[in-house]
């Protein structure tokens, strides 16, 4: 689940990047392939609900033969004080077929005046036993750190309040 996480990252700063001047995320997939490429597929569909769907079975169906894939989308989580709004990736790690994962970034959007990118949440962490999930967070902000544009945006946003 380590590369994974990384990826997931990867694709988080992505969204936030995206997210930061717009309101609202095409769902997107992305796999890592063996041969460490990684594969991008936005997920145009007129009904968001049915893009997310499209995107857990391309998930769950692993059509590249990848290491890793990643489903990220535009949600909303409960936190203490209410709900927010929240970039949700599901995470796969191919080695481990049971395991799955999956963290929210919450953030505030440019249309409330002023955007901010919020603590990421664990919010599934689903037969993951043998993975270490402090190794997990690392590299998941490894994998932000590597998205130039998107760790930009990230780290001037960023609002550890919440």
């Amino acid at each position: 689940m380590i590369t994974a996480s990384e990826l997931a990252g990867f694709i988080a700063a992505h969204a936030i990047w995206c997210v930061s001047d717009a309101d609202g995320l095409v769902p997107m997939v992305a796999f890592t392939t063996e041969d460490g490429q990684r594969k991008l597929e936005r997920l145009v569909f007129d009904d968001a609900g049915a893009a997310v769907e499209h995107g857990r079975k391309r998930l769950e169906d692993d059509p590249l033969s990848a290491n890793d894939g990643v489903l990220a989308y535009d949600g909303r989580i409960t936190v203490e004080g209410g709900k927010l709004d929240a970039i949700i990736l599901e995470m796969r790690s191919y080695g481990f077929p049971r395991a799955k994962a999956a963290i929210a970034v919450p953030y505030t959007p440019a249309s409330s005046g002023r955007f901010r990118v919020h603590r990421p949440k664990l919010v599934e962490w689903q037969e993951c036993d043998d993975f270490d999930m402090d190794a997990a967070f690392e590299a998941f902000f490894r994998g932000v750190d590597s998205h130039e544009q998107g760790a930009k945006v990230w780290n001037t946003a960023l609002d550890q309040s919440k």
